[in-house]
């Protein structure tokens, strides 16, 4: 199913969407593409990351972070099939533009990786894109890996899109947005020095699966146009009129 405009309904619209996107790609992580020992979890346990999270986490009783590949896919050995995959150097990790936060989480179970969904709200006043700059580069620092969506077009606060917002906070080299392709896919490995996977779309295009990092080596790809076309079957039939009459 071909990307929609999304610009074209109310924020109110998405986040109902959005909920149902985070509810199918839960479904599929659990349903058996998460190796042993991982499961994920949409909820609020890390407030300074974000209000609207999908959380992946290592069983305290199963196999810990790292002792078990199976179910993973090696960088080394298959490269993650991106546009864009960018890099820190020496000269970036002591350039870097913003002082970090470490994101504590009290529960016995580690956090290891998240899946954000941007809706407007977070890009469309410059405070609530710099709040959720801070919080992704937090995350960064506290060394979990970040899968971001971004459907939305680039705005007055982020003219590159998203990816290139963040990668600002992070490096002294700037990322340009390709014109053609306004939407933005980027996953991240988390640490100091992390790398970036990133994928820019366009509206009507299908959307490509995206690796979510459970190692900074390892990753699993998330099938993001199977879950969007199961989740926008939930979109209120007034709603999709809208939404299609548009892309005609």
């Amino acid at each position: 199913m071909p990307v929609h405009d999304w610009t074209r309904v109310s924020a109110g619209t998405f986040h109902s969407f959005h909920t149902s996107w985070i509810s199918e790609i839960m479904k599929v992580l659990n349903g058996g593409l998460l190796p042993g020992g991982f499961y994920a979890q949409a909820e609020q346990v890390a407030r300074e990351i974000g209000p609207d999270l999908l959380t992946l986490q290592s069983s305290a009783d199963g196999p810990g972070v790292g002792s078990e590949y199976s179910g993973m896919t090696a960088v080394a050995e298959a490269p993650p099939e991106v546009s864009f995959t960018e890099t820190l150097d020496e000269v970036d990790y002591y350039a870097l533009k913003r002082k970090t936060l470490f994101i504590h989480h009290s529960s016995d179970d580690q956090i290891v990786a998240i899946i954000e969904i941007l809706s407007i709200g977070n890009k469309n006043r410059k405070h609530a894109l710099e709040q959720f700059l801070d919080k992704a580069v937090s995350a960064l620092s506290s060394e979990y890996h970040l899968l971001l969506i971004d459907l939305y077009p680039p705005d007055k606060h982020d003219p590159q899109g998203i990816h290139a917002a963040l990668w600002d906070q992070l490096s002294c080299r700037p990322f340009k947005q390709p014109e053609d392709r306004p939407l933005t896919l980027a996953s991240y490995t988390g640490g100091m020095m992390p790398k970036a996977f990133v994928e820019p779309v366009s509206v009507g295009a299908e959307l490509p699966d995206m690796p979510l990092f459970l190692e900074p080596g390892w990753y699993v790809n998330v099938p993001l146009e199977q879950t969007y076309t199961e989740a926008y079957g939930s979109v209120p039939l007034r709603w999709r009129k809208v939404i299609e009459e548009s892309a005609g």
